[in-house]
């Protein structure tokens, strides 16, 4: 005998392409009733109307798409309720739901959050958890509740963190992980069969936002440090320092293992070779092996150097 349980009908709430791969997943496996996401915003030289990727994979596969300004309003709320649907499934969706609104589908709002709770907390996980030296990161499934992630957790799954992994690479790992992990717990939810966990109380950690600011290299720091920064503001907002006045923007780098530290004044350019152009910092040695000045494309480290000479330049600190 067949042991399938019967589609739940299920709204889905997110915007950007993180939540398109659980967007896929459930299509296949479920009833998608909606699908919620943010407003078109400006974007570009043109400041044109752009789309979520989310809306976009919508669209493609024919579900409703609606894209309230906040879910506070009485029209949102309705609009919601009327669905009369199982379980809203939220992935980096950008609006807060309010507690009026978590209560409406019969199973609840239903969170894939991608770290190891309680552990980065908050908007920036993937970054925060690169900037860290974190050596394993992962997704959990929640059921929301009002505060900022803190709700009773489904399930959690871990992967490692390679050493070249950046944010771009762990992103898509994860967003592939939360896709299957969404399923499999939807599935055990509708049969009965989940255990709630809370959260412990400890071991709390908020991701702060990511801004621009913080991918100025300061070269002061560690070179592991600064090469944990390169990979986790790839591929935004990439890190960046100055070369003679003009931002110089480095994609990839790694510590040199084998230079040892000079003495020099953290930021000197202490050696530009094929193998990449070796930084001093405050302690040990970055070797930057991709940048790309303003209007150009990055290059490789020994592309660069034939037509911009580097050695015992100082790069102009944070």
């Amino acid at each position: 005998m067949s042991t399938a349980h019967p589609q739940l009908k299920l709204g889905f709430a997110g915007t950007p392409e993180f939540a398109v791969p659980a967007l896929d997943a459930l299509a296949q496996s479920q009833q998608i009733c909606a699908v919620f996401t943010q407003p078109d915003r400006p974007a570009g030289r043109g400041q044109a109307l752009h789309s979520s990727a989310v809306k976009k994979r919508a669209l493609e596969r024919g579900l409703p798409v609606h894209q309230p300004q906040s879910f506070k309003t009485p029209e949102a709320l309705a609009t919601l309720r009327d669905l009369g649907i199982d379980a809203l499934v939220v992935v980096a969706y950008g609006l807060i739901l309010p507690a009026d609104a978590l209560g409406i589908p019969r199973l609840g709002c239903i969170n894939i959050h991608a770290s190891l709770l309680p552990r980065w907390r908050g908007a920036a996980p993937i970054q925060r958890a690169l900037l860290a030296g974190d050596a394993q990161t992962g997704v959990t499934i929640m059921r929301m509740e009002p505060g900022l992630d803190t709700g009773p957790m489904l399930a959690i799954r871990s992967i490692d963190i390679d050493a070249q992994d950046t944010a771009q690479t762990l992103h898509d790992r994860l967003a592939t992980l939360g896709a299957a992990l969404i399923g499999e717990t939807l599935e055990t939810l509708s049969a009965g069969g989940i255990r709630e966990v809370p959260q412990p109380a400890e071991g709390v950690v908020y991701a702060e936002k990511i801004t621009k600011a913080e991918a100025r290299i300061d070269w002061r720091q560690d070179a592991a440090a600064v090469s944990r920064a390169v990979r986790a503001f790839n591929p935004w907002p990439i890190a960046e320092t100055r070369l003679n006045g003009a931002q110089l923007r480095v994609w990839d780098a790694a510590p040199a293992a084998d230079r040892m530290p000079s003495g020099a004044v953290p930021g000197t350019v202490i050696a530009a070779t094929g193998d990449g152009i070796d930084v001093a910092c405050g302690q040990g040695v970055l070797r930057i092996l991709r940048l790309q000045l303003p209007g150009r494309r990055p290059l490789f480290a020994q592309e660069f150097i034939k037509a911009q000479p580097l050695a015992g330049v100082r790069f102009a600190p944070a």
